[in-house]
This record gives C-alpha cells, structure tokens and sequence, in this order.
C-alpha cells in the first residue's frame, strides 16, 4: 500500500488510465488518502491538480467526479498555504501550468482583451506599476498617448524629465479606478477600433489578476453537463482512429446558438486561454452571432464562430472554436482558408495529452469540414515541429503522418516515406530529432477527394435549415469518399501544396515598390479604379464595410493580366464573392470562393 504523496500520486496517475468498476473504487480509495495530505512541496500540489482535472474530463464513475469537484474547490486553501510557507511559486507560472485557483498572473494584453478582463473580473484585476513606471519606452508610450484625455499633460512631458505619471493620472480619474479609467478613455477616442487598439498596444500595460477561487480559474473553469459520459472502457488510442472512416461519417449537427448563448461561449473562451497565457486573433475578437454548437458522443461538444465584419482578414475566412469533455475545456481550434483549402491549428492543452486525442481531433475535423465544406486540409509547419521543440518531443510529425497527412513538400515526402521504411524494418528505431526538424519545414497534408478530370470532384454543402446545418451532396458529386490515405498513389502533388497567402501579399508588395515608388495610398487608389473598371463595378452603391473589402480583393485582383476578359457572369460572381465578404455570414463567403473556379485558378497561380 503507497503511503508517501510520492507514491500515492504515482498510483491515482496509473489509475486514471484505468476503467472498470475496480478502477473506481481504487481512484477514491486514493483521493481519500490524498486528500487528508497537506503538500509541502509545489509540483507535488501541481500533480495532484492535473491528475484531478484529468478525472473531472474522463471520469470512471459518477462518485469519482462528485470527490474531484470537491477536492478542486479546496485547491485556493492549499497554494494559500504553500505561499504562507514561503514555498518558490514558479512552478504555477508556465503557460501549461498557470491558472490554479489561489495563484496570481500577470500578462500585457492587447486592448480588448484588457477590457474585457476588467469587466470580467474588476475586483481581481489591478495595472501591475511596480513592473512598469522605471520603463523608457513605456514612459514614450505614455507622453504620446495620455495627452489626448488628460488637459495640460503636454506642458510637462513635452519638456521635462522625470514626470510623475501616476500623480497626473491620479489627478485626472479622480476616485474611479485607474484601469477602469483608462479604458474609458480609449473607448471614448474618436478612431477606429484598429487605430484604438493600436494606441492602447503601444503602452504595453501589465495587468495582474488575482484568481482566488474564481469559477474563472483552470481548476474551476468547467461546467455540469446535462449528461455525464462515464468511461467504463479504455480510452480510444490513436491506432484505433481511421480518419477516412471518421471523415465518411454524415456530418455532425451544427447548431446555431442565439447571440446571448454565443456571447456566453465568447466569455468561456476569453477565460480558458487567459488563465493560460494564450491569446488567438480569434478567441478575442469572435462573433457571438456566428456561435454553432456540435454534440459529438462520448462527453464531447466543440463550439466554433468566425469573426465579426469589421474585423476579418483581407482574403481568407476564419474559424476558431474549442472542445468541452464532460464540460472540462480540453483544447482550442483555428482554422483559415480560401476556396476549399483551410489551415487547421489543432491545440490539446498538456493536462488532457492522454485522452483521446487522436479521436476527438478526427471529430474536430468533421465539424470543420461541415462548417466550411472544405476539402483539403493543411497542418501549419509550428503544430509538427518548425520553432517548437515541444512537438518536436511529442513526435507531432507522426500523429500526423499515421492519420494520412502527407507533406507537401515532395523532398520532405520522400524523407518521410524513407524513415516509414526504417521503422517497418526495425519496430524499435526512432526517428532522429535532427531528421524531425527537416520533416517540419514545410506543411502536411489531408485531401478528401482526388479530383478526376473525367467524374468531376465531389464535396458536401451543409446549409442552414432552422437552427442546425444539414449535409447535402452538390450537383459536382456522385461516389467520392474521403480517400483511405492522403498520400496519392501517383505521388502528384495537390493543388494547394506550395499556395500562401503570404506570396499574394509579397507580390503586391513588389508591385507597390516596382510600380508606385513603394506609395500604399497610390497603389490602393490605382488597384479599385483598374479593378472596378475591369468587373464593371460601381461602388457608389456599396456600402463602407463592401467598400473596404472590395479594396483589399482590388489588391489582388489587379494582378490578374487578364481580368477584363472574363466572361459577365465571372465578373458577377466575383463581385458577388467580394461583397459577401463583409457580409453577416462568413462561411458564405468562403462557400462562394469555392464555385469560381476561375478566381480559383488565378489565386492559386499567384499564391503558389
């Protein structure tokens, strides 16, 4: 029998992998042992925790989830008491282990998630001075942003040294607090929310939020469920996950949330990546009126939005979302793609590595799919390895690989299929570090379909039918199927594989410096009038938010020798497509992008 917290918590880590009515029992036999132990030692408490968050999201029994929630509610107490103790708290602080109730962070956010957290939690929050006022950038930052809501301010900063920031702050906001002041000020600034942004960015402001025992901790951040998916049998390995199989599947039911259910969504997120120091475009600035939901089995939801009009990227739709285990925050999702391409980042939060990750990705993929009706899907190069030595240990590369990703670069292709090789010859052999890097330089990928010039292509279309999206097969499809490996007998490469929004921007870039003397106004005022003119558009009729985006597509546009001589309807159809990008509706926007083939041609010959 363990009686050490060592050994104790050795033995509830092997439990938790283990599912019967036995390994029940076991599991609360050793949170009850566990629980009368007082931890002296900081990565012992943090074990404890993970283990117990680990539980709450795959739980044996209904018992074993009433002693976690229990046991989680005490944590604030025991990292009060570690403190107490003068125990070195440095531990509790890295981006997988943050966010414990009763741990303090500090972070610089960008304006609106500052805003949001001051009125999320504005008795926990405070500006962190004691880490900021001795700054000489932040001291510029201030003289060149505070003298446009504080009168007189530019008499002193204009001119003097040593200005006593906090005294003139003090005098302007009076008793409100400084933070709430200030935000207000900004708020209040007559510009746009970009340049507004902007401005607030530029103070690199560090807040520190005071976590407690907040519900908006990571030991707390979890909801009941209506129905609890106890786990009586082995979790599912990745071996046992058959992408194509997952991919036939018919799409999952996409249900659309009302705005007050999708801003609630929008807070859960905003309060699962700041308790993690993690920030996505995304997860900041989402749409609570693009919010569905997809019940997915086995204690499974995932929820996913896009982004807001004013706030989209110039080309490319956005998706991001996050999946619930039992009503434990397991992950985040980001997808962005044009036409039928999306790039997928995939990110599984450290706790939950060991549960079922390979199965609840393929779902994720479903609802992607469903949600953007792409069909090629591309990994970025960070998520197996480029610059991340964590994926690089985890062997993120392979995860990919034994799914049926493969890369898109035809060297790196035949590397992989060499080390494929190996490791059939010799089951032990494991693929060098050094070879892991050079497998990481370019993206893998995943296609649904291989286009056959003499069938046509087939791809699924999901519209809105009430409050759910429904797959439907379009008039291009008849028998296909995701393909059984996305490695292509002929070994061809895709359409997609060497295509970056990133050379479209380049080459716009060049022809700003080649043809406009590197003026952005000339080459933007230039790109509308030769686009306009060549989709015989008049703009007059559209309004700001179409304006804007027919601008940032002119950009493009204007690099297609041959414009002017598509047919009327393919000029009709692309300024249908660029209208529909500041549109309400997204993903109807990326829909349009994929039946103009045309557009689609000529964006992959520049981009690629």
């Amino acid at each position: 029998m363990p009686t050490t917290i060592d050994a104790l918590l050795t033995s509830l880590e092997a439990a938790k992998a283990r599912f019967s009515r036995a390994a029940s029992a076991e599991t609360k036999r050793l949170l009850a042992q566990l629980s009368r132990c007082e931890f002296s030692d900081a990565k012992s408490l943090l074990r404890f925790h993970e283990t117990l968050l680990f539980l709450r999201a795959f739980p044996q029994s209904s018992s074993v989830v009433a002693r976690v929630e229990s046991l989680l509610n005490t944590f604030h107490r025991r990292i009060g008491n570690l403190r107490a103790a003068g125990t070195d708290m440095e531990v509790f602080d890295d981006f997988d282990t943050s966010g414990i109730a009763g741990t303090t962070m500090q972070d610089t956010l960008n304006f609106e998630a500052a805003r949001w957290l001051a009125r999320r939690i504005p008795r926990n929050v405070e500006i962190a001075w004691d880490d900021y006022e001795d700054d000489y950038q932040a001291e510029r930052a201030m003289g060149s942003t505070w003298l446009r809501f504080i009168p007189l301010l530019s008499e002193d900063a204009d001119v003097e040294a040593n200005i006593p920031w906090r005294r003139w702050l003090d005098a302007a906001r009076g008793r409100e607090r400084d933070l709430d002041w200030l935000i207000r000020q900004f708020e209040q600034l007559p510009v746009t929310d970009r340049e507004r942004a902007e401005l607030y960015d530029s103070l690199h402001l560090p807040l520190r939020w005071h976590l407690q025992n907040l519900k908006f901790s990571r030991t707390l951040n979890w909801t009941r469920p209506r129905h609890f998916y106890y786990h009586t049998d082995p979790l599912i390995v990745r071996s046992q996950v058959s992408l194509p199989r997952e991919l036939a599947q018919p799409a999952p039911r996409l249900v659309k949330l009302s705005r007050r259910e999708g801003e609630q969504v929008m807070h859960t997120i905003r309060e699962v990546m700041a308790v993690r120091y993690r920030e996505l475009y995304g997860t900041t600035l989402g749409d609570p009126n693009s919010v569905v939901r997809a019940p997915l089995g086995r204690g499974v939801v995932m929820y996913f939005w896009n982004l807001p009009p004013s706030r989209r990227l110039p080309l490319r739709a956005y998706v991001a979302g996050f999946t619930l285990k039992n009503g434990v925050p397991i992950n985040y999702i980001e997808a962005i793609g044009l036409c039928e391409w999306i790039e997928v980042g995939f990110n599984t939060f450290y706790t939950y590595r060991q549960g079922e990750t390979a199965w609840i990705y393929a779902q994720a993929l479903r609802c992607l799919c469903a949600f953007t009706t792409a069909t090629t899907i591309s990994v970025y190069p960070y998520q197996i390895g480029q610059n991340n030595d964590e994926a690089l240990d985890s062997g993120a590369f392979w995860f990919y690989r034994k799914l049926g990703f493969r890369s898109g670069s035809s060297d790196l292709e035949q590397l992989a299929r060499r080390e494929e090789q190996k490791i059939a010859a010799n089951p032990q052999y494991r693929t060098p570090k050094k070879t892991l890097k050079r497998l990481a330089e370019a993206h893998v990928f995943y296609e649904l379909e291989r286009v056959d010039p003499g069938k046509g292509t087939t791809s699924a279309v999901y519209e809105r039918v009430g409050d759910s999206y429904q797959g439907t097969t379009s008039s291009r499809t008849a028998n296909a199927v995701p393909s059984t490996s996305a490695l292509a007998a002929d070994g061809m490469p895709g359409p997609w594989d060497t295509f970056s929004t990133r050379n479209l921007g380049l080459r716009v870039n060049r022809r700003m410096a080649r043809a406009f003397d590197g003026d952005s106004a000339r080459l933007r005022a230039n790109s509308v009038k030769q686009v306009s003119r060549a989709l015989n558009v008049n703009l007059s009729r559209w309004n700001p938010a179409e304006r804007q985006a027919f601008e940032n597509w002119s950009l493009v546009l204007a690099l297609i020798p041959n414009l002017s001589r598509w047919t009327p309807q393919e000029k009709r159809d692309a300024a249908h497509i660029i209208r529909a990008q500041a549109a309400p509706n997204e993903m109807r926007y990326l829909r349009l992008t994929q039946q103009h083939p045309r557009l689609r041609a000529a964006l992959l010959r520049l981009g690629s």
